[in-house]
């Protein structure tokens, strides 16, 4: 692995040198990186367009991600929340747990302490994040110090955004050079020596030249015994103007985490445990996690004619992750005098890279007004996984501790099992896509696109030399419908697909069984309704049936085999407004209502039984 970060610290110097470094798109309005071009002179009019995004509080009218066109959020035909800015700093949001608690439809697990784990309309995922319409799959915690806003869109949506996100996806847009000079610095301090500082400052240059940068520094503690915390990032960003109205906008991060691990309480008897509030089951010591982040990408967009625009994004990253904990393995014992304990760590280093290039032009076919859109994707990533079993005493991989002094005392020694995990994984996917945006008359509009995707992983286990390899070729359609009865609200209903290869969302379930089985299948049914009660006060609501098939279940006939029976669905319905009541009054918040159960047994769960993580109703304001 030293060697392959050496390769990949040589490729981003180079990729840095060559300036392709990250670009953060952030959307004001209705404006896109083109008509930002043409404003580099008028810098009075890109004033003017700030000021009106104030004005609408935490209501966001538009969005890019879900169409990968500059579209009205009412004319999406697809559940999308946004937290914006303003939301994000008036509730002093930090990660995406802040997030998505005023996401209908979303949770945030745990993550083992150390990542991102939503579950989103009923399917588990830590590999569903993107930045600025790219993937970002590895498993960290993300912060917030660079983010303009967090899109949660919810659905299967693979002919946007490719292979996995069953459930929906979570964008993050990041904040990029503009023309409109800004300047920023918050400093935080609160209870268990909680510190942290955030900036961010930019504007113009030149004319053609403007630049920013956003940074943070935090360390804290929490109520948690023996937890600390520490994390920083800088992002500077810059956008260029070019000749024929093309923008290149560039930037990079470099991002850190390290932590104290810890996994909570256990259970006792089918609940939770009486433990005392900050009791820390395990060994503080040894429960340690660090997470590095290089980025890099560049986004060069360009006018084509007098209707068209042509987009290309390439984006670099590097993902350096070292976890290790001992937890409790089990529940309280019967009499609740003991926990068991149990201990790991895995070293998971990944790069990614992806390119994507899109088209994007406006026709008319008689009294049809099309947006279409064509566009092709490549990425490669390259994975290094280890892990480590924790044995207690140098010879047990499990200790008890009393449930009143639940702190490991003894050696713990970390060394490979029979089964721990040494692999390298590299994937490798190419897709074409293509939608048509229709307005069929003035209250009809239609969204129909498909993606055809190559997906290709191959496995190496170091362990033993074994060599496996999968190759899915997949269509992922989508199909939407929108009525527009009125200038400030419309009615949707839709159609989509995704499809998870049987590798799994971070590639590391691929097993001779595994490499023999098609992808499963994500199939979202949606309806919905969008009311703007006026330009800053949103209303949504929606109604679904999302299922999963295809799932791996052993054979009724053989349990020694695996077969792709299993079936879950999710029914549900959400509620959500964001905006401004009165001048002095904002809101943001939503209900959901969901129901996620197993439809035909899978290696998880019986057949009737409940869906984990997915609660039947949350409601935040």
């Amino acid at each position: 692995m030293p060697a392959r970060r050496t390769a990949f610290y040589a490729f981003f110097a180079q990729l840095v040198v060559t300036a392709s470094v990250t670009a953060q798109t952030t959307l004001a309005g209705t404006d896109s990186i083109v008509a930002r071009a043409d404003r580099a002179q008028r810098l009075e009019a890109a004033r003017i367009v700030a000021e009106r995004n104030r004005k609408t509080g935490y209501a966001v009218q538009r969005t890019r991600s879900a169409t990968k066109s500059d579209t009205p959020l009412r004319n999406t035909p697809q559940s999308v929340t946004v937290v914006g800015r303003a939301l994000i700093a008036d509730q002093a949001m930090q990660g995406m747990g802040d997030v998505v608690r005023y996401v209908p439809g979303i949770v945030m697990g745990q993550g083992e302490g150390h990542r991102d784990a939503p579950t989103i309309r009923g399917n588990s995922t830590t590999a569903d994040f993107f930045v600025d319409g790219v993937r970002d799959d590895a498993q960290y915690l993300r912060d917030l110090y660079n983010v303009e806003r967090v899109e949660a869109l919810k659905g299967s949506n693979a002919m946007v955004f490719g292979r996995g996100g069953g459930g929906g996806v979570i964008n993050r847009v990041l904040k990029g050079a503009g023309w409109t000079p800004v300047g920023a610095l918050s400093v935080e301090g609160g209870s268990f020596d909680h510190r942290r500082l955030v900036g961010d400052a930019g504007g113009p240059l030149s004319d053609r030249l403007s630049a920013r940068v956003t940074g943070v520094t935090e360390r804290s503690a929490s109520f948690r015994d023996a937890t600390r915390m520490r994390r920083s990032g800088i992002n500077p960003t810059a956008a260029i103007v070019l000749g024929g109205g093309a923008v290149l906008q560039l930037g990079y991060e470099h991002f850190e985490d390290s932590r104290t691990i810890d996994r909570g309480i256990p259970s006792f008897q089918g609940a939770p445990s009486d433990a005392a509030r900050g009791a820390f089951f395990g060994d503080p010591a040894l429960s340690k996690g660090t997470a590095r982040v290089n980025s890099a990408s560049a986004v060069l967009e360009r006018p084509t004619g007098s209707t068209g625009t042509l987009r290309n994004v390439t984006r670099a990253a590097g993902y350096e992750k070292f976890y290790q904990n001992v937890f409790a393995g089990g529940p309280v014992s019967a009499n609740g005098s003991v926990v068991p304990l149990s201990g790991y760590n895995n070293a998971h280093d990944r790069t990614n890279l992806f390119n994507q290039t899109e088209l994007a032009w406006g026709a008319s076919t008689g009294s049809l007004r099309h947006t279409l859109l064509a566009g092709v994707e490549l990425g490669h990533q390259r994975t290094d996984n280890v892990r480590n079993t924790a044995y207690f005493g140098g010879v047990s991989t499990s200790a008890t501790v009393p449930f009143v002094n639940p702190i490991n005392s003894g050696v713990v020694a970390f060394r490979p099992s029979a089964t721990d995990a040494n692999n390298h994984v590299r994937a490798d996917a190419a897709s074409l896509y293509a939608q048509d945006q229709v307005a069929i008359t003035g209250w009809l509009q239609a969204v129909a696109g498909a993606r055809l995707e190559r997906f290709d992983v191959h496995f190496h286990d170091n362990r033993n030399g074994q060599e496996l390899r999968r190759t899915d070729r997949f269509v992922t359609p989508r199909l939407g419908v929108i009525v527009t009865p009125g200038s400030a609200t419309s009615v949707y209903a839709s159609y989509s697909v995704s499809r998870l290869p049987s590798s799994g969302d971070q590639f590391s379930s691929l097993t001779a069984t595994s490499a023999t089985l098609e992808p499963e299948r994500f199939t979202n049914y949606e309806t919905g309704v969008k009311w703007d009660v006026r330009p800053a006060l949103a209303f949504t609501a929606a109604v679904y049936r999302l299922d999963r098939t295809n799932a791996s279940a052993p054979d009724p006939a053989d349990p020694t085999r695996t077969v792709q029976t299993g079936a879950q669905r999710t029914d549900g319905a959400e509620l959500g407004v964001a905006g401004n009541v009165t001048a002095w009054w904002s809101v943001a918040g939503g209900v959901a209502l969901q129901r996620a159960e197993i439809r035909s047994r899978t290696t998880a769960a019986a057949a009737g039984a409940s869906v984990p993580l997915v609660p039947r109703s949350t409601v935040s304001l």
